[in-house]
């Protein structure tokens, strides 16, 4: 009934009379990495630039369509505008995965100096419409966040539906982005000519729910001999795709789509994400459900009755356990990107503009903040009436709890914190991205040594897996995809294996003796919490499928508790190894799930949903 009705809705829209369009053409750059090792992207980037200019009488404008950068960085982020300010003409620019999955602002930065994450002009009687598609600090896929979505319905609020509608995105419309369909659902309903995007690095000719699609080579050279871009052409009756090649010069039409009424397909519907899996297990229920209007980066954080949650535009709220219902809402100046901790009195909110805030529990009210020197994307640890978090400045940070007072700070990492400290033994162990994982005297903040897996390559970081210390010994697991065990004391490797392609998912046993791991296909891993490699290698088969999200492992009595990239919650069992529930939530990331007691836990998504759970 659902196709019926948007079939029918997108025969109204597109019988509709076409805006009188004049003849004109733009450019689609996209996937110019800034940031490479031997300069070679920035040239390509300036060579292309040059060519623009070049024609720069017969292009009305560019779209620059995400993985601006390598990594994110400011310095990429600064280099980049400073090449694309060199255009002669407009450019309009949203980000892709790469400037905000390993962010060290959480994607603030390129909003600070691009201006935004989104746009929408209208050129040619023609709607443009672009935002961006994350993911955020975790690895996962790609989401086109929950404000655009409320932004998008803003923008088509005001606009009538026989409007023609081009939309971009750095990622294709289709399941890479968790949530594809919220955006095609919307796109069918509108006079949408085409959908525009990167990400793959070639040039594809698709269709997106049954809407035209192009997807547009990288502007870097790569194997080819040129750098290169695609030229849109678009006339009364059709759009032409081209081929730019910025060293050569040479163009060539490689795609052309009609625009006449009789040119659209029906609809061909990718299947909806099914629920079906929920009614499989009857003893989980969910109780409340509370949806926020912006993505949720981390885990909610569970204190007494209060659940404490924030979102990427910097909304604080603090949920009853009970009912889900807000106590309280704030706001803070920028996007929150981790979880919250707390003390008895008040609860500890960072924030990408580098700001920590310590608020009320009770009603809200900020009690003190802290400024950091840039973004603070990890969560705090609160021990001994001490705060503890690293920042994207470098440093680890102690605040006395009560006042805010600066008890110490370390200059350590040369790469973003985005985890959470884990204390042992009078010290802090955490890792960042730079390659290491460091302990730290929690008094001094000095540092008694550091790890590295050997690579130089700083995405096999064991930034986003939580340690775990079991008998002075320390568990992680990292994309490299080995699990380590390294000597507490001493920081030296006692063992390292890639039997199991872990990731960064891991937890340890109620009664401390066995490690979980989460794999990237299907799989949970259990093998001793024993300081000697591990013999045997337990497999307990989920059948989730390919799954690259950091959810810990959680023990829940007898149970060990994850979430996946699909927004499934999986339940094993510690004693007889086998799956006993799954339920899904959502069609987003779950983060690491908190347990409040053995029956019940709570969790939040990607999308900005947060569920209590019961069984």
């Amino acid at each position: 009934m659902k196709k019926i009705f948007i079939l029918i809705a997108i025969i109204a829209v597109f019988n509709a009379s076409f805006a009188q369009t004049t003849a004109f053409r733009f450019v689609l750059l996209t996937d110019t990495h800034i940031g490479s090792p031997n300069g070679s992207a920035e040239e390509d980037l300036r060579r292309t630039v040059r060519d623009i200019n070049n024609q720069r009488n017969e292009i009305a404008f560019v779209i620059v369509s995400g993985d601006i950068t390598e990594l994110g960085k400011k310095s990429e982020l600064l280099l980049a505008k400073k090449l694309l300010d060199s255009l002669q003409i407009p450019y309009y620019i949203i980000p892709g995965n790469h400037d905000t999955g390993w962010s060290e602002s959480g994607g603030q930065d390129f909003i600070d100096i691009f201006g935004s994450d989104k746009f929408v002009f209208e050129f040619g009687g023609i709607q443009f419409m672009g935002c961006a598609s994350g993911p955020y600090v975790r690895m996962s896929d790609g989401h086109i966040p929950r404000d655009a979505i409320v932004w998008m319905d803003s923008i088509f609020q005001k606009t009538s539906a026989e409007k023609p509608l081009i939309f971009i995105n750095h990622y294709p419309l289709d399941p890479s982005l968790d949530n594809w369909y919220e955006a095609t659902n919307r796109l069918l309903n509108r006079n949408t000519w085409l959908t525009l995007c990167g990400h793959g690095h070639t040039n594809k000719q698709f269709q997106a729910d049954g809407i035209p699609s192009i997807m547009g080579r990288s502007n870097l050279r790569a194997k080819t001999n040129s750098a290169g871009y695609t030229f849109v052409d678009i006339t009364h009756n059709q759009i032409t795709i081209s081929e730019r090649q910025s060293f050569t010069e040479l163009t060539k039409v490689w795609a052309k789509i009609g625009l006449k009424n009789e040119s659209r397909p029906n609809p061909n519907l990718l299947p909806r994400p099914s629920y079906e899996l929920n009614n499989q297990f009857k003893q989980i229920s969910a109780s409340w459900t509370f949806a926020s209007d912006a993505n949720i980066i981390a885990s909610p954080h569970v204190s007494g009755k209060q659940v404490f949650v924030g979102n990427m535009v910097g909304e604080i709220f603090a949920l009853s356990t009970k009912n889900g219902k807000p106590i309280w809402t704030n706001r803070i100046p920028a996007g929150i990107f981790s979880s919250a901790a707390s003390s008895e009195s008040m609860v500890f909110v960072p924030c990408a503009n580098g700001s920590l805030y310590a608020l009320d529990k009770k009603k809200g009210n900020i009690q003190w903040s802290f400024q950091a020197e840039q973004s603070i994307l990890g969560t705090p640890l609160v021990q001994n009436n001490i705060v503890y978090f690293g920042a994207s400045d470098g440093y680890m940070y102690a605040l006395e709890a009560t006042s805010g007072k600066l008890q110490w700070k370390s200059k350590l990492f040369s790469g973003p914190v985005v985890g959470a400290p884990v204390y042992y033994d009078g010290h802090l162990l955490i890792g960042a991205w730079d390659t290491k994982l460091y302990c730290i005297d929690a008094r001094t903040g000095s540092q008694k040594w550091s790890w590295s897996n050997g690579s130089a390559v700083a995405n096999f970081s064991p930034a986003s897996c939580t340690p775990i210390v079991v008998n002075n010994t320390v568990f992680i697991v990292a994309p490299d995809r080995y699990a380590t065990a390294i000597d507490f004391t001493t920081g030296t490797t006692l063992w390292r294996t890639n039997k199991a392609t872990v990731r960064e998912s891991i937890g340890v046993s109620t009664d401390k003796q066995w490690i979980y791991a989460k794999t990237m296909n299907d799989v949970i891993v259990k093998f001793s919490a024993s300081r000697s490699n591990p013999d045997s290698i337990y497999r307990i088969d989920c059948k989730y499928g390919y799954d690259h999200v950091p959810s810990m492992l959680i023990p829940a009595n007898d149970l060990m508790l994850t979430g996946t990239k699909n927004g499934i919650i999986y339940a094993v069992s510690q004693n007889d190894n086998t799956m006993k529930w799954a339920y899904k939530i959502d069609n987003s990331m779950v983060h690491t799930v908190q347990v409040s007691n053995k029956k019940t836990l709570f969790a939040s998504t990607m999308d900005g949903k947060v569920v209590r759970l019961n069984w």
